[in-house]
C-alpha cells in the first residue's frame, strides 16, 4: 500500500478568536479596526469566523494580520488537544 497522508484542518477561526481575547478586544473593536483599514467585515461575519461557521478572506486577514499586529503563523497555529 501507498503512504497515506493525513490532512488537518488549521482552526484559523479559533486562532482568530485566541489573539482577539489576547489583545483585549472585542468583537466590535475588531471590526472597527478592520474597517478603518478598508475591510467591509461585519461582527456577524467575525462570530461566524471565529465559530469556524465561516472562512476569512485573504484580503481580510491581511488587515487582521495589522490590526493584531502579528504575524501569519499565529492563525495557523496547531495546538494538540488534550
Amino acid at each position: 500500500m501507498g503512504q497515506q497522508k493525513i490532512i488537518m484542518d488549521v482552526p484559523v477561526g479559533r486562532n482568530i478568536k485566541k489573539l482577539r481575547l489576547e489583545k483585549g478586544m472585542k468583537q466590535t473593536d475588531v471590526i472597527t479596526q478592520m474597517q478603518l483599514h478598508g475591510s467591509m467585515m461585519s461582527r456577524s461575519t467575525l462570530a461566524n469566523i471565529e465559530t469556524c461557521r465561516r472562512n476569512i478572506k485573504a484580503s481580510d486577514l491581511t488587515i487582521m494580520k495589522e490590526v493584531f499586529e502579528t504575524d501569519y503563523d499565529s492563525f495557523f497555529e496547531i495546538k494538540e488537544e488534550a
